[in-house]
Parts: structure tokens; sequence; C-alpha cells
């Protein structure tokens, strides 16, 4: 019988996970059971979690993580890009990682990123 099991686990082993997926529901059919059921259970709030539908993320925040070694060009780009007077934006720069803009759109977000990377500053997107 171990022989046996050996040779199935083998056979398992080898399929595609296409393949496992159309053997699990035959298996239920024939069988009478439902895998997910039990999955479900246990898993409690996380499968519910899981079964939720992912909603892509409309709102970014752009946050400069370093001003690099020019300053003063980064100071110039985030002026031109925000409203900041150069005392804000060259203490923001100073400060960094700071928050330069909350709520941006996706393209928004990238245009200001890469506009203070080729100013020579570090970006991040969250």
């Amino acid at each position: 019988m171990a022989a046996n099991m050996e040779e199935i686990v083998s056979s398992i082993e080898q399929m595609t996970v296409l393949d496992l997926s159309k053997l699990v529901k035959l298996l239920e059919e024939r069988l009478g059971v439902s895998a997910a059921a039990p999955v479900a259970v246990a898993a409690g709030p996380a499968a519910a979690a899981a079964a939720a539908p992912v909603e892509e993320k409309t709102e970014f925040t752009v946050i400069l993580a370093a001003a690099g070694a020019q300053k003063i060009n980064v100071i110039k780009e985030l002026r031109a890009l925000t409203s900041l007077g150069l005392k804000e934006a060259k203490d923001l720069v100073e400060g960094a990682p700071k928050t330069v803009k909350e709520g941006a759109t996706k393209d928004e977000a990238n245009n200001i990123k890469a506009k203070l990377e080729a100013a020579g500053a570090k970006v991040e997107i969250k």
C-alpha cells in the first residue's frame, strides 16, 4: 500500500496547476465532497478577505526619500511641481524623508517621481 501511495504522490508532483485543479473537481464530483468548505472553516476571516475583490489603488502618496547630491535642483523642481515657497521647499528637501503629495493619481505620482528623480532625488510612491 505504501508503494502505491508513493506512486500517487509522484504523479501529483508532476502535474501542472491546471491539471491539479481538474483533479480536485473530479474528486469532488465522484466522492460528493467539497474541498473548499473545510478550508474556509479553518481559515475563517482570512478566507473571507481573500474572496473579496481586489480594488485597484487609485490614490498614491509621493514621498521624497532622499534629496541626493543636487539639493538645489531638487528644490527648484519641487517648487515647480508644488505651490511651495523657497523656504518650505528647502525645509522639505532637508527633512527627507517627507511626503511631497498625498492623494495623487497614478499618472500624476509617476510624473512627479520622474521629474524629482531627474533632478537627483530618490522618490517612493506608496
